[in-house]
């Protein structure tokens, strides 16, 4: 989880690769609706989130028994509530860090629809993870195998 240009990609194929387990990306799992959205430079409301977090908590029920990777935003504990509804073992990897750092990484990724005048509103709207929710918090200016490593140990 965490703001765009995070790693959550790149950090979640390179954890999947060392699971042995599937991986995707939650931007598949938006709506045509929400990309047009974000392309234009609108944020997302809770009503628009909704089904889209809906159907990542259903991927990753359907993956509970061999284990999966979903690379997600998941910026609210709202948010990360709706997804553990349907899949209540999910355990998050917080990708944390500093906004010049993400934004450099959004303005440098070309043909993405997340334009980086929506990354201010992303580090606003950002809740870290609680005491009582299963994860941990990353640095993501770390290189990326040092955070898997981190993880898997």
């Amino acid at each position: 989880m965490g703001v765009s240009g995070c790693g959550k990609s790149t950090i979640g194929a390179l954890l999947a690769e060392r699971l042995a387990v599937p991986f995707a990306d939650a931007d598949a799992f938006h709506p045509a609706a929400n990309i047009a959205k974000m392309s234009a430079g609108i944020p997302l409301d809770d009503a628009d989130r909704r089904p889209w977090l809906a159907s990542i908590g259903e991927w990753l029920a359907e993956h509970r028994d061999a284990g999966a990777v979903m690379a997600c935003s998941a910026l609210k504990r709202t948010y990360r509530d709706q997804i553990r509804t349907p899949a209540p073992g999910t355990v998050f990897l917080h990708l944390d860090g500093p906004f010049e750092v993400a934004l450099t990484r959004v303005q440098s990724r070309p043909g993405h629809f997340m334009p980086a005048s929506l990354l201010r509103s992303q580090y606003a709207d950002l809740q870290p993870l609680e005491s009582d929710e299963a994860g941990t918090t990353a640095d993501f200016a770390r290189p990326a195998d040092a955070l898997v490593g981190e993880f898997t140990a």
